[in-house]
């Protein structure tokens, strides 16, 4: 994402692997520019991309999805539209083409149901969706959809979203590496996963104020069923010591001996921002600015010296690995990030 960010001033990260650039205007040969960003990241992280450039987010997302197709499936697409598409530099004639072969339930912001309902009208594609009349659109469907229309017109109604609101919820949810049928690495396996909830919890400054824990057997092997979660209130926390003791308790509830377990996760629910305050009748010292300290020290602690360096005792010793760990015997080698791993070539 830092070497995408070199394509313009503004960045959107929309998802794990996509994002939009924004104030593009002015930047002569911007194809070459995004074709050398693409080179960039494919020599330097190794993963292969596409880019699509359009005048809003709609149309860049369909360009993106053109710069895929004409890769990806030979044919779909003009074959020099393959790795970077930019429509700006396509005449109308031609535009007007790729938005005819784009069908109407590709474009983003089209579910399946929409896309039914547009079929029935003999809405195909993009190209027919641009074409609706505004006030139609949104009497018939909705506003949203009516954005979307304005978008594949060229009318910018989406503006980049620079600062994502805090989740609300946030999980951390792993599959064993080996069924689990014992409550002790269960317990193990919850505390860890709490800790790095917590974790996740304290970066974006947020308050949790419930948490659910669950643990089920594989759906596909033979034996007994089990799917339990609990619920397990919370008094206004990112402490990992009160969120990893509640995953605790509810896992103890919800466990049973004589089930393989293949999937436990932790959940924090209601989160708010630090700036909330939950009164109640205070008959102890209040908490809350040292243990925030405390956990900022164990944070920068972790981030100096490597995950788990300092950890609840709960989640058992860091080595060896333990049994219920995910099983990474293809993960890709971390060369800059472990220097372990960091290949040796020799003369």
């Amino acid at each position: 994402m830092s070497l995408a960010a070199g394509l313009g001033p503004t960045q959107e990260i929309y998802s794990i692997d996509e994002s939009f650039i924004g104030g593009l205007e002015g930047i002569r040969d911007l194809s070459l520019r995004a074709a050398a960003v693409r080179e960039r990241i494919l020599q330097w992280v190794g993963i292969p991309c596409c880019v699509g450039i359009g005048p809003t987010k709609t149309l860049a997302k369909l360009a993106n999805q053109i710069a895929k197709s004409a890769e990806r499936k030979p044919g779909s697409y003009p074959g020099d539209l393959a790795r970077i598409c930019n429509l700006a530099e396509q005449s109308p004639e031609r535009r007007q083409q790729l938005l005819r072969a784009t069908a109407a339930a590709d474009v983003w912001g089209v579910g399946r149901r929409i896309a039914a309902d547009l079929a029935d009208v003999g809405v195909l594609s993009a190209w027919d969706l641009a074409q609706l009349d505004l006030a139609m659109v949104r009497r018939r469907w909705s506003v949203t959809l009516e954005r979307t229309v304005r978008e594949l017109r060229g009318q910018a109604c989406i503006e980049l979203d620079l600062a994502p609101a805090p989740k609300q919820t946030i999980a951390c949810t792993r599959s064993f590496g080996r069924p689990v049928s014992e409550l002790q690495p269960l317990l193990e396996a919850v505390s860890e996963y709490a800790t790095r909830a917590a974790e996740k919890l304290r970066l974006q400054d947020g308050l949790a104020s419930q948490l659910q824990v669950f643990a089920h057997t594989s759906p596909h092997r033979p034996g007994p069923r089990f799917n339990r979660s609990m619920v397990v209130p919370l008094r206004l926390t990112a402490d990992t010591r009160q969120i990893v003791s509640a995953a605790i308790s509810g896992a103890r509830a919800i466990f049973e001996p004589g089930f393989d377990l293949i999937k436990a996760g932790v959940i924090l629910l209601d989160i708010t921002g630090t700036d909330a305050v939950q009164s109640e009748l205070q008959l102890e010292e209040a908490p809350g600015r040292d243990q925030g300290r405390l956990m900022s020290a164990v944070d920068r602690i972790n981030s100096r010296f490597g995950k788990g360096t300092v950890h609840v005792a709960s989640t058992g010793q860091q080595k060896p690995a333990k049994n219920w760990e995910m099983r990474q015997e293809r993960r890709t080698p971390r060369y800059t990030t472990e220097i372990s791993e960091i290949p040796l070539v020799r003369a």
